[in-house]
This record gives C-alpha cells, structure tokens and sequence, in this order.
C-alpha cells in the first residue's frame, strides 16, 4: 500500500518494503479481530451455523477447503513474489544481509519441532503435528510490533519480515515433503510442463500479467489434483513471474502484482482464513486440558520453541562473523522480536488441518494451543520491547 505523504520534511515516496510493513501491520491488526470474531461466534448460539456455513459444498470442495486451499495459494502467491524481490534487489539482496533471517529461521523451525516431538512422543498419531509450531505468522507479528511504533528501529522490523517469509516458506516445504499423500504422477508432470511455459514466457519478455496469472490458475487445478498441497502453485507462480529489477514498476510484472495483490491479501484473505479456521469452542477447556499433549506441545514450542531457536541461532550467527546484528538495535530488542515470533497463527493453524485431517478433537486442540502459545509469545514479546528493551542495552 503506497504512501506518499509527508512525515518530518520527508517527501519521498514509500519504498517497496515500507508499503508492505505498511500492509502487513495494519492487516494484522484486523487478522487478531478476525480470530476474536470466530471465537466469540464459536462460543455463541451461532456456533452451529458458523460449522455448517463451513462444511457447505461449492464446486465440489467445502468452503473451508476453497478458504485454506485457494485463498492460501494467493497468500503464497504475494509471499514468493517478496522475497523474491527482497532477494534480487531488497534487504536480501547480500549474503551478509540473508544470513542473520535464514540462520534465526532455521533454529525457529527446529527448536519447536523439536519440543512438539518431545512432549508427544508417545504418541505416533500426535507426532504427526511435530510442525505445527515450526511457522512464524508474519501479519500477526508485524501487527503487534507495529503497536510498539518507534521503540523498534527498521532493521528489526526488516529482519521479523525477512525471518517470518523465510519460515514460512520452510512451512511450505515441509507441507510438499511430509503432509502430501497419494502423488498423481500425471498431474505432477503436467504442472511441471505449466511451470516451464511460465518460465519460457519469462525469458521471452513477457510482461502481461493475464498470460501468467490464466497459467497459474491452471498450475493450481493441477497441484491441487497431484496431491502435492495446492499452496505451493502460488510460490512457483511468483517465481516465474518477470521482476526486471532495473525497470521501474510499469515494466515489472512482478512488482505491479505485488502491489496490487498486498492490500488484498492483508484485508481480505487473511481475515477470512482468521475466521473460517480461529473458531473452536472453549467449553470444557479447562487447565488440565491445555496440559494434553498436543495443545502442550504446541503452546510450548510456540512460546519457548521459538524464541530459543530464533535467539540462539542469531546469537551463534553474529558472534561467529557469519552475520551482521541489525542497525541501531540491542541483543535485548533481538530477543524481544524472537518472542514475537511465537505468534504462529496462520501457518499452525493451516498445518494442524493437515496433520489431523480426520480429528475435529486434534485440530480443536491444535487450535487451543495455537491460541495460547501465540497470545503468550506477544504479550511476553510487547513487555520485553516496550519496558525493557532499548538500543543501548
């Protein structure tokens, strides 16, 4: 969302990144009212209503699979097309900038995973979530960090963006090699050979983006059909799409649909998927419930998981020489944001539907846990930043 005006004396136009901090920040401000939303109708009389809206059949899939199996893939579709432009020509860009969000991405994932492992090991069908808190939600976290205004400088709040995307797309994968089943090997090969006319129409020059957006709407029938989750149709569109990153917007296909999609995804998307997949009934949650296994695993890898994994690998990461600690910030503000992404609302939720696809019990405790994992993470995240953090410390 671009933003042009004045603050300070500074005219300049609103960069690429700081339209979509912009967008991301206030979308999550309205994905948290979304969630509150779907609890409150989920602990009401409408609770009924609001299951059979969801279940009710369209086109031949349920509105809650066209929500977090279309919807989603256009959620994906926006976060390849970022970091793919914060690679070429952003943040990214160097490896001294990829290498502090990669390593604090990769110890997010693991560490969670990790403790999800331990506290249900006993338990092969539990298991089967282990990566349900591997996943930061970037519209969540820049949302809560977008409250604290000022008392984070830019850098970290490039640094969430970048380790939330990177994650994020390490959900993905994780979702094409552990949770896809039943392979059609006839519909792979074909969305390989939609891929390769993508990129053949990329290195001819195209930049049309109706030629590219018809093939990945065909792309997405294809993955949706081979078994392979249809969310990864929206990463390899965005990777296919020209970004031309010595042109300015007009000629760059990439960043025009960037621009457009972003306000899209953050106002509508992802408030829809908050409500169709936040409401869970919280009658007979009590204590000792938040205590079972699964809720347990993922609340603790959530709150613990990440911000040990983040921290931890960041700290080894600098110390080592093999990244740079951001600009203007301190090892407590650091941590503090390693806090923040404990808040794994969108990605754990959408991971838990898949790995207790024939559990409403498991996925309504998937959904507890998520839900207070994520809740504590920003709430212990905003009192680091906002009491005891500052640029000195």
């Amino acid at each position: 969302m671009g933003n042009s005006s004045t603050q300070g004396g500074d005219s300049r136009a609103a960069t690429p990144l700081e339209r979509f901090m912009q967008s991301e920040s206030s979308g999550g401000i309205v994905l948290m009212l979304s969630a509150l939303a779907a609890l409150i109708v989920a602990n009401s009389p409408l609770f009924a209503s609001y299951t059979k809206a969801l279940h009710a059949s369209f086109l031949g899939m349920s509105v809650e699979h066209w929500v977090n199996d279309a919807l989603m893939a256009v959620f994906f579709l926006l976060v390849g097309l970022e970091i793919k432009r914060e690679m070429q020509v952003g943040e990214l860009a160097k490896w001294s900038q990829r290498a502090l969000p990669g390593f604090a991405a990769l110890g997010g994932m693991i560490v969670p995973a990790l403790i999800y492992a331990w506290v249900n090991r006993s338990s092969a069908e539990t298991l089967a979530g282990w990566a349900i808190p591997a996943a930061t939600d970037i519209a969540f976290a820049l949302g809560v960090l977008s409250l604290l205004g000022n008392r984070v400088p830019m850098s970290l709040k490039v640094f969430l963006s970048a380790l939330a995307i990177l994650d994020d797309l390490g959900a993905v994968a994780i979702i094409a090699v552990f949770y896809s089943a039943g392979l059609d090997v006839t519909m792979l090969a074909a969305s390989a050979a939609v891929i390769a006319v993508l990129l053949i129409m990329n290195k001819a020059g195209v930049i049309r983006l109706l030629p590219y957006l018809v093939l990945g709407a065909v792309l997405w029938v294809l993955v949706l059909k081979s078994g392979v989750h249809a969310t990864l149709a929206g990463v390899a569109l965005a990777f296919c799409i020209p970004l031309n990153k010595d042109a300015d917007e007009a000629k760059s296909p990439s960043l025009r649909l960037e621009r457009r999609l972003s306000p899209w995804v953050a106002f509508v998307v992802m408030p829809i998927f908050g409500f169709a997949n936040a409401g869970v009934s919280l009658a007979g949650v009590s204590l000792s419930s938040l205590l079972d296994p699964v809720p347990l695993g993922v609340a603790a890898g959530l709150l613990l998981g990440k911000q040990i994994g983040v921290f931890t690998f960041a700290l080894v990461a600098i110390k080592s020489g093999l990244a740079q600690m951001p600009t203007h910030s301190s090892w407590r503000q650091v941590y503090g944001v390693a806090l923040l992404c404990g808040i794994g609302f969108t990605m754990s939720l959408f991971i838990g539907n898949l790995a207790f696809p024939g559990s409403q019990l498991l996925i309504d405790e998937v959904k507890v846990g998520v839900l207070a994992g994520s809740t504590l993470a920003a709430l212990a995240g905003i009192l680091v930043l906002r009491f005891f953090a500052s640029s000195k410390a």
